[in-house]
Parts: structure tokens; sequence; C-alpha cells
């Protein structure tokens, strides 16, 4: 089946080879982006392999497109007519996107929710606005397909279905052990990273939000193959549509660790003006600090060579279930040299790849295609969580875990 990815960064990078190693599903992919360049890179790296791999049997084009411009991407989408439009591009295109997918009848799938360029909000209202258009056009719209956004959304379906008559919590705990080297740099898009950690935190209790300061809760954690580590209270996306589609929980927060090194600078850059997302002017141009700062920061694509360690990513689960109370933790473990051997990636790019391929394979296959807009607990975990064996994310259990206190 023909595909339209949009974007070549780090994940559509990973996403789009993992496509390729299943070519039995995907016969056909457009690769598009603002920098053609980079797609035919990617193109011929897949259809002339070193290492003695063998190329790809998937066809393979690509195209310039501006997705901030829904005309150009109807065109686009019309010229080649794909099943599905795979959006790995920057979040705030995600609205456009949606549009062009309504305008020339094709199912739609993303791994981050949309947010405003001049405005560091982080909610579903927007997407979730288009359900009733892409149910009359009887079309399909998967939202957060990544791993967080995404996989813990499938974790908790799969812990509800299968181990819980009701979640009561649930803890999402996001640690990367990597080391690149470098003083700083971000394991993903700087800009949507940045914005993501210096973003009050949020949680949810008991129906409804609490906020904290940004960093303001830490906590420990012994992380299985990489130990104790340092985690910190974010507001994250797939909070609000786990609160919404879990029935009865009581509590969901998310945990991310960050080292020192780290925090220290991105103290430093706060301190200065360098993460403002507000334009200032220079030289008489107006330019956005964030902005500037991402562009002298190492491309996460660059970093996989020289990354080592490993992710341990996971969802604690806490409930009852035939009125018994239980916990349960359900986890990956990626390793950054590993990811990069098979695919030259680091782990963050792989472990939100992977995922992204998967949905869209399970959309096309017919198991996870309904009209409307659905977030990834809305479907069934089987298929997904056998297929995250499958494809190289493979998952574990631990029945008796240490909760979070």
């Amino acid at each position: 089946m023909k595909i339209l990815i949009i974007g070549c960064g780090g994940v559509a990078s990973v996403a789009i080879q993992k496509c390729c190693q299943n070519s039995e599903v995907f016969t056909e992919i457009m690769i598009a982006s603002r920098t053609k360049a980079k797609c035919d890179a990617l193109k011929n790296k897949l259809e002339n392999p070193k290492n003695g791999k063998k190329p790809t049997k998937t066809k393979i084009s690509t195209a310039q497109v501006n997705a901030d411009n829904v005309s150009e991407l109807v065109a686009l989408i019309q010229q080649f007519n794909p099943e599905i439009v795979v959006n790995l591009a920057l979040p705030y295109q995600d609205l456009t996107i949606m549009d062009a997918c309504l305008a020339t009848g094709k199912h739609y799938l993303d791994t981050a929710n949309y947010e405003p360029l001049d405005t560091a909000k982080f909610e579903y209202k927007w997407q979730w606005a288009y359900r009733e258009r892409f149910e009359q056009a009887g079309l399909t719209a998967i939202l957060g397909c990544g791993f967080d956004p995404g996989v813990t959304g499938v974790f908790s379906a799969y812990a509800l279905k299968h181990h819980f008559d009701k979640i009561h919590y649930i803890d999402i705990l996001d640690a990367n052990d990597g080391d690149h080297g470098y003083p700083f740099a971000t394991n993903f898009n700087p800009e949507i990273n940045i914005r993501e950690v210096t973003a009050n935190g949020r949680y949810w209790q008991e129906g409804k939000w609490i906020e904290t300061a940004p960093m303001e809760i830490k906590r420990e954690y012994n992380f299985v193959q990489i130990g104790k580590k340092d985690m910190y209270l974010l507001y994250h996306e797939e909070l609000e549509s786990l609160a919404k589609n879990i029935p009865g929980i009581e509590r969901i927060r998310f945990f991310m660790t960050f080292g020192q090194s780290y925090l220290t600078h991105l103290q430093c850059l706060q301190n200065v003006g360098m993460t403002a997302i507000e334009p200032i002017d220079f030289n008489g141009q107006k330019i956005v600090p964030l902005q500037f700062l991402k562009a002298v920061l190492p491309d996460p694509a660059t970093l996989g060579e020289r990354t080592k360690g490993k992710t341990n990513i996971g969802c604690i689960f806490s409930g009852t279930k035939n009125g018994r109370y239980e916990n349960y933790y359900l986890y990956n473990v990626c390793d950054h040299q590993d990811c990069y051997k098979e695919v030259e990636s680091q782990a963050i790019s792989y472990t939100t790849g992977v995922p992204a391929m998967i949905g869209t394979m399970l959309l096309l296959q017919g198991l996870w295609r309904k009209p409307g807009v659905f977030n990834v607990e809305e479907f069934d975990p089987d298929p997904f969580m056998e297929a995250l064996n499958k494809y190289g994310l493979p998952w574990h259990e631990n029945f008796n875990p240490v909760l979070v206190r």
C-alpha cells in the first residue's frame, strides 16, 4: 500500500526505514519535507545500502512541501494518492495536515499533539475538535502514536484489558541514560524539548489538574539496566487523553530523568533569555531566541553514532482485579548503540519512529480503523503489543514493582 510521510528528521528516518523493512505492507512510500535533499539522501541510502544490507523492495519517491501550506499539501496528496498521510513533521503543522487529509479523503497519523507556535500549550482540544469531520468523512485519525505519547497509551489499554478491572493510578516513567558527549544537547527537536521541560508541571488527581512549578517535584527511581536516576514531574500530553479514556482513573503522573549537566545548562539558558518563545529585535529582524538556540545546538539526528547507554520507558499501574489490589509495571529498555547499528539512530528517535510505523501498519491492515479522531488507547492493544516485540521494542512485565511515593 502507498503512504505519504511528511518530515525527514530523526524520527521520520527511523519510521521510514522500519517501513522499508516491512515491504509486504508498505509497497510504496513518498517522503516529503521542506528540504528535499534530506529526502533524496535517505532514499539513496535505502536503495543503495552499505555494509552488506539488501536494498529495500519498497518503491520510494521524494518531494518538497511546505507543511504549513494546506494547498501545497492537498496538491501533493492528490498527485501521489496515498492511503494514509503520516505526519512526522513538527507539531505546529498537525492541523494543516489534518485539513489536507479531510480535503483529499485520506487517513491521518501523528506522534505529537498540536501546539501553537506562539505559546507552549500541550492540549488535544484542537485536534479532538476534528472528530465529527473525520467521522462524517469515514476517515481515521490516530493521534500521538510514538512512545510517550503512544506506547504508554497502548500499555494502559493492555493493562486494563488483561490485568485490571479498574486502574486507580498510573505513573509514567521515562529514563534516558544516554551519553552523547556534548555539554548540552537534546535527544529530540530542541525547540519542542525545551518548551516541554520549561513549562509548568501538571498531574491529574481526583478529577482535576494539579499544577506545579517546573521541576518542582523530584523523585529517585532505580531503573532496570540503568540504575538509580533523579526524575522530575512534568506535564505530558498523554495525561490528558488517559484521564479521559481510562474510566475511573484517580491519579496520573509523568516523570522524566535529567542529568545535572543538562539542568545546569538549561537554567543558564533560561536566565539569559535564550529559551524565550516571544520574538525579539536583532539587527533589524525579528527572531525567536529559542529558534536561534535550536539552530546552534547539535541536530538530534546526528547524535546516534556517539550516544551510548540505554533508555527505560514504561508505566506503573495500581488498581483492582477480582476484588484484589494489584500493582503492575510494563516497560521497554532500548540500547542507543543497538539502534545505531540497525538504523543509524539514537534510541529516542527509535522508540518514537517504530511505534509510528506499527500504528500505520495496523491502520492499513484494518485492525486500527474506524471513523473519527482517536488516541491510541482507544484501539485494541493486543496487535500493537505483538508488533512491538517483532519490530524491535520488546516489553517486559514486573508484577511486584517498587512504587513512586
